[in-house]
């Protein structure tokens, strides 16, 4: 290690900020020179090397990127590392997550140019540098020393320490830098960028808060007291708070502008949380917040174990909600009027064989309400 690094990382170590950093394809030597100076633990919480694409999709969470070298990669691996961080940090020290993804030299010749994108992604601001590197100058582990270089270049910046690293770029190879303080909650969470964004009955939105106990699915439009008396008498059935859920995406519509989410979500304040998600399935719910309750109507209950809602599948059907239950979700059914002004419970329903355990009634004399958001849209 080369002594204006080891200055450098030296002084990183010095700063409260903790890191996460995940590297695919270069920026290994980076890993080696942060841990190859004393006070390395005060720095690095972990390090990963999503080097395959089942391991990078793990790593971004299940989102398979159609090109795993570019920037929006970078920024999505950026921001796992932050989460990642933000879950190992032992006290309320700044997080930053950190990732490098490149394609360099290597054994056989390639078509594209060589590059690597290295992003940082702390609680403010989200910022990526483009490096394209001159073909045939270097062999690879000149590439290696200067993409590492990049990488402790970036996490010093991140770190608010000033620092000159050479990269001893040719005339031919280009650096760029972009720099996006976090957009609007509700924005991130429309492009991907938030798994779910928690909305405070003040106001307050959250992204990727701590994962609710327990959520009553709905559309909300509008929200009506029945809504807010079943929540209620679902919090004192499961002894757990219950949020509203709402997913900005639909299975049968377009998703939901921000304006319109803005709408209705307007209309829990001073009422109740409401969690935005992208989540349109309750399978997709279920792996989003494993081992949540979900308080849904006896109408919801009955799509649930429909194969058609699984491509007409049955098999598919059983497999949805063998995962949900292996998840830890929980389904409490409360009654509703049918279409002839009957009331149905969850007694009604024909549920598979074998999985009566994944769902729960709740009694007629603990909730009924028989009000719909649509029958009140259709008066207005």
């Amino acid at each position: 290690m080369e002594a204006d690094i080891a200055d450098v990382v030296a002084r990183i170590h010095d700063t409260p900020e903790q890191s996460v950093l995940a590297v695919a394809g270069a920026g290994n030597y980076a890993l080696a020179w942060l841990l190859g100076v004393g006070g390395a633990s005060r720095t690095v919480l972990e390090t990963r090397v999503p080097y395959g694409y089942r391991a990078m999709t793990d790593f971004l969470g299940g989102y398979a990127p159609d090109q795993t070298v570019s920037a929006d990669t970078a920024v999505r691996m950026a921001r796992s590392a932050w989460l990642r961080g933000m879950s190992l940090r032992e006290s309320d020290v700044p997080i930053i997550g950190l990732s490098c993804t490149a394609t360099i030299a290597t054994d056989r010749t390639k078509r594209g140019d060589h590059r690597a994108f290295v992003s940082t992604w702390d609680s403010h601001r989200v910022t990526t540098d483009t490096l394209v590197l001159e073909k045939g100058l270097r062999d690879r582990a000149g590439e290696e020393d200067v993409v590492s270089r990049l990488v402790i270049a970036a996490l010093a910046r991140a770190s608010a320490v000033d620092a000159e690293i050479n990269l001893s770029l040719s005339p031919a190879e280009t650096l760029t830098t972009e720099t996006d303080s976090h957009s609007d909650p509700v924005q991130r969470l429309l492009d991907g960028y938030a798994d779910w964004v928690v909305v405070r009955p003040d106001g307050a939105a959250v992204v990727d808060a701590e994962p609710p106990a327990a959520l009553l699915p709905g559309s909300f439009n509008p929200l009506h007291q029945g809504h807010i008396e079943l929540a209620a008498a679902a919090k004192r059935v499961l002894a757990n708070p219950v949020a509203f859920e709402l997913s900005v995406v639909n299975v049968d519509k377009p998703p939901l502008e921000a304006e319109e989410i803005r709408r209705r979500v307007d209309q829990f304040q001073g009422i109740g949380t409401v969690v935005l998600t992208r989540a349109e399935t309750f399978h997709k719910k279920a792996q989003l917040f494993p081992g949540c309750a979900f308080v849904i109507g006896w109408d919801t209950a009955t799509r649930l174990i429909q194969p058609r809602y699984y491509d007409n599948s049955q098999t598919a059907m059983l497999t949805a909600l063998a995962e949900m239950w292996g998840a830890g979700s929980r389904f409490l059914v409360a009654g509703r009027a049918d279409e002839h002004g009957v009331f149905r419970t969850l007694g009604d329903i024909d549920l598979p064989s074998g999985f009566q355990p994944l769902f729960a009634n709740l009694p007629e004399e603990s909730f009924r309400a028989d009000v719909s958001s649509t029958a009140i849209r259709n008066t207005r």
